[in-house]
């Protein structure tokens, strides 16, 4: 069973923190063992630190890390005209785009590390309520599955559809994060920030139903845990993220009335 764990990478070209899973599952870790344990032991007999300058820099190099690889994979996707969407393989390793999809690729890996981050401010901000059971789970998942994916399905394919939703939306997720930090008016407005879950929604039902086209394709060679692996995790978060939407949105105003 355990045999899988030692697979070689289905491609040579190993990069930073993709080379083996020892990087990977310290990284993940030590984000839970601080999120949940040391950094709340070393909060206790300290007040918040204002983060604000910090949270403005994160923001913006998340907004612009984000932007930037949608913007590449725009041009990458659409005018090069190198994939089918309906069914998405990758490159072969001669291809003169190969390392292009490769960075694109790890770079994606890379910044679902980074997005680690909001939570360790989190715990130096002392606002555990908003470390919740979504919160931990999504960010956990997604380091983990960008690694399982990069190691036995290798850059590109089938998941560039995710990935570019995905970009999409965190360059507007990060953009209200960066106006609500610096304008705390912005952040009293819910209505935005309503629309943000809600498109996050949206996302996680485009990945689904694109899974299931791809699915129905004849003589198509993705693989099919992949796109079970991928069914499983949009559903998933549809679920958690229409609760967190229910919970955050809809009851508060039920109680109202």
């Amino acid at each position: 069973m355990f045999e899988i764990l030692n697979r070689p990478h289905v491609d040579p070209v190993k990069f930073p923190l993709g080379d083996g899973w020892g990087p990977m599952l310290l990284i993940v870790g030590f984000y839970l063992v601080f999120v949940l344990k040391l950094g709340r032991e070393f909060m206790a007999h300290r007040q918040p630190y204002d983060l604000k300058n910090v949270l403005q820099v994160y923001n913006l190099v998340q907004i612009l890390y984000n932007a930037t690889a949608f913007t590449l994979a725009t041009y990458y996707i659409f005018g090069d005209k190198n994939f089918n969407f309906k069914c998405i393989a990758a490159l072969p390793f001669d291809h003169p785009q190969k390392m292009t999809e490769r960075l694109l690729s790890y770079s994606y890996y890379v910044n679902k590390i980074m997005d680690l981050l909001d939570t360790v401010f989190i715990v130096l901000r002392k606002s555990y309520r908003q470390i919740s059971a979504l919160h931990l789970i999504h960010h956990v998942y997604m380091v983990v599955g960008s690694y399982v994916i990069l190691r036995y399905n290798g850059y590109g394919g089938h998941c560039v559809a995710t990935g570019y939703l995905n970009v999409f939306v965190h360059s507007v997720m990060y953009g209200y994060y960066y106006l609500s930090s610096q304008y705390p008016l912005i952040k009293q407005s819910l209505w935005w920030k309503k629309y943000i879950t809600i498109l996050q929604m949206v996302q996680f039902l485009l990945i689904f139903a694109h899974n299931a086209w791809t699915y129905m394709q004849p003589n198509c060679d993705v693989s099919p845990y992949l796109i079970l692996m991928a069914f499983f995790m949009s559903m998933f978060m549809f679920v958690m993220f229409t609760n967190f939407y229910i919970q955050a949105y809809v009851r508060p105003k039920q109680k109202k009335s």
